[in-house]
């Protein structure tokens, strides 16, 4: 059985139209529509993480307040930049969500990807050591994190204030936790990487490179390598695999109005200095959008799936929005509401 879950990019601005017009609507909204996917039966709430932006960046306090007012969902970020993280100070964050909510913390977390400001990491006091790219920082930050949360010892005592010499972990730590770490991978290579680190793979809605092949089949192929990575490297879990879609409903004159009456076409265009596939956008009546995602064979080769949901037109557009899928769509890939 597949878990669906929505993804939000948690944008406000003060326009017309928009429901989140400030900082705290968003986030009181974000935590608003989680409660009222679990009442749908939904399996998760995710959001994505952007600095400088009119979005959603402190993403820890947001996901302990949703876990604080949910019981069963899975609360999640899709995907954290590790460029700007402070890996102990995260791990502390980390762990402290994921007892609030009781070990129900899925974090996705990347390399980063292009964004507004040049060079933003910095500003956060990280900058990549000589020689080294901002990625590699990224993947180094992303070890400590993971050693943290895992309990390595990490610092010596004070034999004055402990009356011994040992090496002390980060405080405190979320048993389980290090299981629940997923790589946003935009490439089949950093998939195959994913796997060989241990950690669960997060894809979405852009690859960053293109074979000519439709967006499913190329993000088909970046799943099986991940899997077939995982299995050569011996891990003894079961790896999860999660990917992204816009799916709109369009239920009347307003949703037709907003977004259109039919799916788009994938996009081909140039990003980080080469080419990129982007997923089209599945648009229409709810029967065909059925058939549409059932035939997505990335969609039918993940267990979890993330629908990225327009937050801005506020928590009663959304509900109805992910209420629609879940009666009339999402049975077509075999999902079914929890209770």
């Amino acid at each position: 059985m597949k878990n669906v879950g929505f993804l939000s990019f948690g944008h406000y601005q003060a326009v017309p139209g928009s429901q989140t017009r400030t900082a705290s609507d968003v986030m009181l909204q974000s935590i608003d529509l989680a409660v009222a996917a679990e009442e749908l039966g939904l399996d998760g709430a995710y959001f994505r993480v952007h600095h400088f932006a009119r979005q959603l960046a402190s993403p820890f306090p947001l996901l302990a307040a949703v876990g604080a007012r949910t019981s069963r969902i899975e609360i999640g970020t899709g995907v954290i930049d590790m460029r700007y993280e402070n890996p102990l100070y995260m791990a502390e964050d980390a762990a402290a969500a994921d007892l609030i909510s009781e070990g129900r913390l899925q974090l996705g977390i990347s390399r980063g990807s292009p964004e507004t400001a040049l060079r933003g990491y910095e500003a956060f006091g990280h900058v990549p050591a000589e020689g080294t790219s901002d990625a590699d920082m990224a993947r180094a930050h992303a070890e400590l994190f993971r050693a943290a949360i895992a309990g390595a010892g990490l610092v010596e005592s004070d034999p004055r204030m402990t009356g011994r010499s040992v090496t002390l972990p980060v405080m405190p730590q979320a048993p389980g936790l290090a299981d629940r770490i997923w790589w946003g991978s935009g490439t089949r290579a950093t998939a195959e990487w994913t796997a060989q680190q241990g950690m669960n793979l997060m894809s979405s809605t852009l690859l960053t490179e293109d074979t000519g092949v439709p967006f499913d089949q190329l993000q088909l192929e970046q799943i099986e390598l991940f899997r077939s990575a995982w299995a050569a490297a011996g891990w003894e879990r079961e790896p999860r695999v999660s990917v992204s879609r816009s799916v709109i409903p369009v239920l009347d004159a307003q949703d037709r109005a907003w977004f259109g009456e039919r799916s788009g076409e994938d996009q081909v265009g140039h990003l980080d200095g080469g080419l990129a596939r982007f997923g089209k956008s599945y648009v229409g009546e709810p029967d065909v959008l059925a058939e549409e995602l059932a035939a997505d064979v990335a969609v039918q080769a993940a267990d979890s799936l993330l629908l990225t949901v327009p937050n801005q037109l506020g928590v009663d557009y959304n509900a109805r929005l992910l209420s629609a899928l879940a009666d009339y769509v999402l049975p077509a890939i075999g999902w079914k509401p929890r209770t």
